[in-house]
């Protein structure tokens, strides 16, 4: 008997490469870099080390956090955080928080950005390559744009060389 066609609802690619993962066996997420920035400004940098927010499901905010001790704390807030999400989030009011305990990974330790370099890292030769490099550029804005991220790459690897990193 040949099957009935039946009619089905298109799924966003991130709800059906999550089915295909979960029958799999593999756990994934896919976090929303939007999501990730309004929940740091609605609850603050010290609160947003212990928590982060994973998705919105039928406007319901999802929030894993660290530990039992930081959801029985934002539960707690969870009204406060709600007013302030419905400043910051464009389209329908959410209706609830569900938090839940699970891992956050820890933000990457950058470099912090020197303001001042020091000049006299680049030799003779990084100068030399640095105007042999630029020659081959006409556009003066381009050229100009080239020059300063040579010149601050290679003084941080001079730097490096120095601390011996």
């Amino acid at each position: 008997m040949p099957r009935r066609a039946t009619k089905t609802k298109l799924l966003r690619i991130d709800e059906v490469l999550t089915r295909v993962l979960k029958r799999k066996g593999i756990p994934v997420t896919f976090a929303d870099p939007g999501l990730r920035d309004i929940w740091i400004k609605a609850v603050g940098p010290s609160i947003a080390a212990h928590s982060q927010a994973v998705s919105i499901k039928r406007n319901i905010l999802f929030v894993k956090v660290t530990s039992p001790l930081w959801m029985q704390q934002l539960h707690f807030l969870k009204g406060e955080i709600l007013e302030r999400l419905k400043d910051l989030l464009n389209g329908p009011p959410l209706r609830d928080i569900r938090f839940s305990v699970g891992n956050i990974p820890t933000p990457s330790k950058t470099v912090p950005p020197l303001t001042v370099l020091p000049q006299d890292l680049l030799r003779e030769r990084d100068k030399n390559i640095i105007a042999h490099s630029l020659a081959a550029i006409a556009d003066p804005e381009l050229r100009d744009i080239v020059k300063r991220v040579m010149i601050k790459e290679i003084t941080f690897r001079r730097l490096r060389e120095r601390k011996g990193l």
